[in-house]
């Protein structure tokens, strides 16, 4: 998420490809920190676990909530500008990848507890001011 509010500060806009319809699975880092130390301490061998609390949250519902923060327009990124507006990002926010952790709660007895990304995000803690470091804070 830092990534994207930084794509937004520096272009001006908070941009999102196509429609914005495609979809993130996303999940807190504590709740995903406590998933992890669950596998170590009782997985099954060959299980394959998927931390996720939001089994897909809409890209332009993310836009939005950076734009809103940020004060700044919420614009389409047509599909052939992508890779130019979002760099590396462009991949991952281009894709709709949807996913779901039911059998891993069931499995480990997970249930994430902390905020999903929207309310995450609407608490405003990615929207500070950026911290600039520069080449004489390297001693």
């Amino acid at each position: 998420m830092a990534t994207l509010v930084g794509i937004a500060r520096d272009k001006g806009v908070s941009g999102y490809i196509g429609d914005g319809s495609n979809r993130w699975p996303a999940v807190h880092r504590l709740d995903a920190a406590h998933l992890f130390r669950l596998a170590l301490e009782k997985t099954p061998a060959g299980s394959v676990l998927h931390a996720v609390a939001d089994e897909g949250v809409p890209v332009r519902a993310i836009a939005e909530v950076i734009g809103r923060h940020l004060d700044l327009p919420v614009v389409a990124i047509p599909p052939e500008d992508a890779a130019e507006h979002f760099a590396w990002l462009a991949g991952f926010l281009g894709v709709d990848s949807p996913a779901s952790s039911a059998l891993t709660r069931e499995l480990m007895g997970w249930q994430p507890t902390h905020p999903g990304l929207i309310d995450d995000l609407d608490k405003g803690h990615y929207f500070g001011k950026p911290i600039r470091v520069t080449s004489s804070d390297h001693r």
